[in-house]
């Protein structure tokens, strides 16, 4: 039997099984098997063939547009930027990665067009592997759901979930540590309300694992378990689009956003909701604007420089000059990060805040 078919033999027999305190150990091993499987095939790329795409990264962001063919991925990035990507009216368009940058609120970000998906992509199908490879070094994903289509949003999200993406996940606080004997031991910090400790001991005794010490500060389930013990999987930001939203009544639109709560409905054609988007995009990236002043010179509040948040006075050095950090004396801060107008900080590992005005001093 190929690894395909014990997949799909496994999910039927996920899907057959209710769950409940009896079931969960025997659920919790089904599905870390199944993942087991989904890694192997998806880092083999079996049935895929070919080699991946290479898209250099540029700008403050980068943006990937994901949906199966036809979905209206090109127009989309035609309207957000000023790429020139081959629009028509067939599916596989799009045979590589188109690179087109939207400007807004001072921001430079990159949109990616991939080639449209199918189903089975991320096991190797269609060159599913390589398109769904180059959502790993994304900072968000536009998932795109046709209007005249609603049934692929299910298929796409299962997609994106077997490529080893995580999107509008947060990682869960979990630490193993494999020791020499023992067995698993298993202490945690909250009440865990989803997995008992003798199905977490027999997950990861499933991947070989059968001495460790595990650290639980978050109500974790089992998929989420599996995750921390791959250790491979990216945690990204997402926003679920409808797409041409002007080609059904509003009475249909309205029914489809109840059945998939979309973050937004638009048409790329006719301009609707665009302006939104492009909102919601910046909105999303968590960017701050940092202002950058010369000495004795007043601060250029024309133009901030991008940063992400969290951001710190080393990674603008970083941004501005590589010989920054090697020359870097010390910064002055003015804004709602310093304590102060003006305050001194001689190390850059000082956290900046959104409208912040840095002056620094290098050697």
């Amino acid at each position: 039997m190929s690894d395909k078919d014990r997949i799909k033999e496994l999910e039927e027999e996920l899907a057959n099984t209710k769950y409940n305190k009896k079931t969960q150990h025997h659920i919790g091993l089904v599905k870390a098997k199944i993942a087991k499987l989904k890694e192997k095939a998806f880092s083999t790329g079996s049935g895929g063939g070919g080699g991946g795409y290479d898209v250099k990264k540029s700008g403050d962001a980068t943006v990937c547009l994901l949906g199966f063919p036809s979905v209206g991925k090109s127009t989309l990035l035609n309207s957000l930027t000023n790429a020139e990507s081959e629009v028509a009216e067939y599916e596989f368009t799009t045979l590589d990665v188109i690179p087109g940058v939207m400007e807004y609120n001072y921001a430079k970000i990159q949109i990616l067009d991939v080639p449209g998906i199918v189903e089975g992509a991320a096991l190797g199908r269609g060159r599913g592997r390589e398109v769904l490879a180059v959502l790993r070094s994304a900072d968000l994903v536009l998932s795109l759901i046709d209007v005249n289509q609603p049934h692929q949003y299910r298929a796409l999200l299962k997609e994106i979930y077997d490529a080893g993406l995580r999107v509008n996940k947060t990682k869960p606080d979990v630490k193993i540590r494999k020791t020499d004997k023992g067995g698993i031991s298993v202490g945690s910090t909250i009440k865990l309300t989803k997995l008992d400790k003798k199905t977490i001991a027999s997950i990861l005794k499933e991947y070989r694992i059968m001495n460790a010490d595990v650290v639980i500060r978050t109500d974790i389930s089992d998929d989420e378990l599996i995750d921390v013990i791959e250790g491979n999987k990216k945690y990204v930001k997402g926003i679920n689009v409808i797409t041409k939203a002007d080609t059904v009544s509003p009475d249909k639109l309205e029914e489809i956003k109840e059945e998939i709560n979309p973050d937004l409905a638009i048409s790329a054609k006719s301009g609707m909701g665009m302006e939104e988007l492009k909102e919601m995009i910046y909105n999303s990236l968590s960017f701050i604007r940092i202002y950058c002043k010369e000495v004795n010179k007043p601060a250029d509040l024309d133009e901030p420089l991008i940063m992400k948040e969290g951001a710190t006075i080393r990674n603008m050095c970083e941004r501005l000059h590589k010989d920054f950090v090697k020359n870097f004396r010390y910064a002055k801060v003015w804004g709602s990060s310093a304590k102060f107008p003006g305050q001194v900080f001689k190390q850059p590992r000082h956290t900046l805040q959104d409208g912040d005005i840095v002056e620094i001093h290098v050697k």
